[in-house]
């Protein structure tokens, strides 16, 4: 087996390299505009620096290949919104354009890193795979354009609906800093914990490491296809996240609120009960996560 990850000098990138070089060798095709070369220090793989969008570095990348994660994307949703078209290029003609790269290639699966953000506000929770689709930021639109064209490949592919995803070496001012990087900055250095809006929105929050077991159990698990949440299953509101944060580290750093932010969904909870049929289940739950990246430093 040999693997192509687009993206994989990225945040969850890099973390499935060093799940997969177990298995084989991994290729990681990255244009380092939001990956780290870094990222990928200490890790047996070969990088390719060069865009998704560019013919020729994403057939040398695919030269070979059995499984392609393709994680390469624009990830900002404030950007998505102050470029839509910019967004759709990489996000959907992106992924069409790796579709037909691996299938030209021979590879066996497909496996694409999907977003909760295509549910957008429907009030109904838990999200299942069945709920409705109501995007509501161009990110969230390309994410659910990229499914379709998953759905018509002729490549066996899965798409993988990551819920918040958090773990070690995500980057709090990076394009994809979430809640947890930036609350935990925060509170080492003892500055405010900056909340957008009242912080009553939910999100369920999944470790990194259970976010590559399941990239890995998509690619390598043969009853799977279609769509699936990837999460805890347990939802938590973003204020109470900031007070866990607090209370884990012993600090005292204030809580702060700013304006809401455009694109922003109100709340997130995931029904993961499809994949968990399938064989996958998460082993960690917020505490432990948070406490593994404090322990990583």
């Amino acid at each position: 087996m040999k693997f192509l990850v687009t993206g994989g000098a990225g945040f969850i990138g890099s973390h499935l390299v060093r799940r997969l070089s177990s298995r084989g060798p991994v290729t990681v095709l990255d244009d380092l505009s939001s990956g780290k070369r870094e990222n990928l220090d200490g890790l047996a793989c070969t990088l390719l620096q060069g865009s998704i969008l560019d013919s020729a570095p994403l057939a040398e990348a695919c030269s070979g290949i059995t499984h392609v994660f393709h994680l390469a994307a624009l990830v900002s949703v404030p950007e998505s919104v102050a470029s839509p078209a910019r967004c759709h290029e990489i996000n959907v003609e992106g992924t069409r354009r790796v579709l037909a790269a691996a299938t030209q290639a021979g590879a066996q699966r497909l496996v694409l890193a999907s977003s909760c953000a295509v549910y957008g506000d429907e009030p109904a929770m838990p999200k299942t795979e069945t709920s409705p689709t109501a995007p509501a930021s161009p990110y969230a639109e390309s994410k659910l354009a990229g499914e379709k064209l998953c759905a018509q490949s002729p490549l066996p592919a899965v798409a993988l609906r990551f819920f918040n995803v958090y773990g070690p070496g995500q980057d709090p001012r990076g394009p994809y800093a979430a809640a947890v990087p930036r609350f935990l900055e925060a509170a080492r250095a003892g500055t405010p914990l900056t909340i957008f809006g009242k912080g009553h929105q939910t999100r369920d929050f999944v470790y990194v490491d259970d976010v590559t077991a399941a990239l890995e159990h998509a690619a390598f698990g043969p009853s799977l296809s279609g769509v699936y949440n990837v999460a805890s299953g347990r939802s938590v509101s973003v204020l109470r996240l900031a007070e866990i944060v607090l209370t884990l580290t012993g600090l005292r750093s204030e809580i702060r609120h700013a304006p809401a932010r455009a694109g922003d969904i109100l709340h997130s909870s995931a029904s993961i009960e499809k994949i968990r049929a399938t064989g996958w289940n998460p082993s960690f739950d917020l505490a432990t996560g948070l406490q593994k990246i404090l322990a990583a430093g």
